[in-house]
């Protein structure tokens, strides 16, 4: 009898969580096909800036602007990125991976698992908008 009570009590708070949990809203069946990448060249030069689509997470839009020198990515600047911690600790590695990689084949930062796959999608668009 002395041990029932303390089990009872631990069991009731360890369920506590779990009745409390709420699952995250999921996203809508059918999305709405994201805008095209726009492309714009600088003047005297063959460098261009191509910005991509907006990527919707869950965490929050995603959006890459990148710049390139001929076939070579000289730069990447995040247009929209969801506010929150990880997030914004992971870009800077997103970022300087890319200009290693020379692509959008870069790895997932840890942490930032939703950023890093909305950051792939709006960059990979926007290299293949700047081919066309």
């Amino acid at each position: 009898m002395k041990r029932a009570l303390p089990v009872l009590i631990l069991t009731v708070a360890g369920l506590v969580p779990v009745w409390r949990h709420a699952p995250a809203d999921e996203a809508p069946a059918t999305a709405a096909p994201a805008p095209a990448p726009t492309v714009s060249t600088v003047p005297g030069g063959t460098t261009r800036v191509v910005a991509g689509p907006s990527v919707d997470t869950e965490k929050g839009a995603v959006q890459v602007e990148v710049t390139l020198d001929g076939d070579r990515i000289t730069g990447v600047r995040m247009l929209r990125q969801p506010d929150h911690p990880q997030t914004t600790a992971a870009v800077p590695t997103l970022i300087e991976e890319t200009l290693e990689a020379q692509s959008a084949d870069v790895d997932t930062v840890s942490g930032a698992t939703v950023t890093s796959d909305g950051y792939r999608e709006s960059l990979q668009a926007a290299l293949d908008a700047q081919g066309s």
